[in-house]
């Protein structure tokens, strides 16, 4: 893979739905973008320990797909496989554009990104449900899958040979979720958490930027907040308290969201990480000129009331090849209950 690749690839005009924004990595294929990722590495860091980076990304492969026993693997169909490996590309673009940057005192060192890269790669490994669990869906984990991806990280790092990063890697982890405050995150040196910054970055531009980002918000992370309790639940005073009423009712608020992303993590707390992938794009930002294209889109789609305009159909990369009904029932179950009080 050229590190300075075109926006588009040369062999299709128009974006695919299962690729990542330069049109060039097919992000539902694992063996994709562990090359990807491979000849960033190798070319950065020719000395890493590459085998673990590929041994971690081979690890949640199986572990999504539930080939690790004890576990279901996921089908959480926002939070895919697809999702995940999109994130391990921009967290690996990211990782390598920052050390390009930095003046060498300030430079992580091929083990401590590869530590990164498996951070990414497991981030949102807590969706997947043990097979004893006793929900009936990953998302219904949503609060507190990232303390438990940690608990991932902590059993599996030891196999990479990775052991003595588990502390780190546990701790930076929360830098893509919402479990832990930032400023409680711990960390040994100031430049894991400058790989936090990268990685929780990482989590959010690759998802913003996902070609088929309006569809998922719609038809599959309402669900997910529905299952997760997030769009609606008992209030304090009994009542039903409603965030989200539908997944038009979530598109809706998706541009202030956006904001309060790009405001609050991007810009203030992450301090601009996502600048880090130019260096790869001569001085561009595909992932955040692909975000800011989709707010105009949807800006559009809110002024105008055309809701046909969304009309892709991405496909789901889950254990099951054909989640959505089981979804849907456990949705409206969980609806039912939060409006019965059953």
């Amino acid at each position: 893979m050229n590190i300075a690749t075109p926006l588009l690839s040369s062999t299709s005009r128009y974006r695919r739905n299962d690729y990542d924004v330069t049109n060039t990595v097919q992000v539902s294929s694992v063996a994709s973008v562990k090359q990807a990722v491979w000849e960033l590495f190798r070319t950065q860091w020719p000395e890493a320990p590459l085998d673990a980076m590929t041994g971690g990304l081979d690890l949640i492969d199986a572990l999504f797909a539930g080939r690790v026993a004890g576990y279901n693997g996921i089908d959480t169909i926002y939070h895919d496989r697809q999702h995940t490996l999109d994130v391990v590309l921009a967290a690996a673009r990211l990782l390598v554009g920052y050390e390009r940057s930095v003046p060498a005192p300030e430079r992580l060192g091929g083990e401590r990104a590869v530590m990164g890269l498996l951070v990414a790669a497991f981030h949102d490994a807590g969706y997947v449900r043990e097979i004893d669990s006793s929900v009936g869906n990953g998302a219904q984990l949503t609060r507190s899958h990232v303390s438990r991806s940690a608990d991932l990280l902590a059993r599996f790092l030891p196999t990479l040979g990775f052991g003595h990063w588990t502390k780190t890697a546990c701790s930076i982890v929360h830098y893509t979720g919402y479990e832990r405050p930032f400023k409680d995150i711990e960390a040994p040196d100031a430049r894991d958490h400058q790989v936090g910054h990268l990685v929780g970055t990482a989590d959010l531009i690759a998802q913003m930027a996902d070609r088929c980002y309006l569809e998922k918000c719609r038809d599959r992370l309402y669900p997910e907040f529905v299952l997760a309790g997030v769009a609606a639940g008992r209030a304090l005073h009994g009542g039903v308290e409603v965030r989200y009423g539908s997944g038009l009712d979530l598109l809706r608020q998706t541009p202030d969201f956006v904001g309060a992303m790009r405001r609050d993590r991007l810009d203030a707390a992450f301090a601009r990480a996502y600048r880090f992938v130019e260096p790869l794009f001569d001085g561009r930002n595909p992932y955040i000129e692909t975000i800011d294209q989709h707010m105009l889109y949807l800006q559009k789609i809110l002024r105008t009331g055309n809701w046909g305009l969304l009309r892709r159909k991405p496909p789901i990369f889950t254990q099951d090849p054909d989640p959505v009904p089981s979804v849907r029932q456990l949705m409206v179950n969980q609806l039912r209950s939060v409006w019965t009080g059953s």
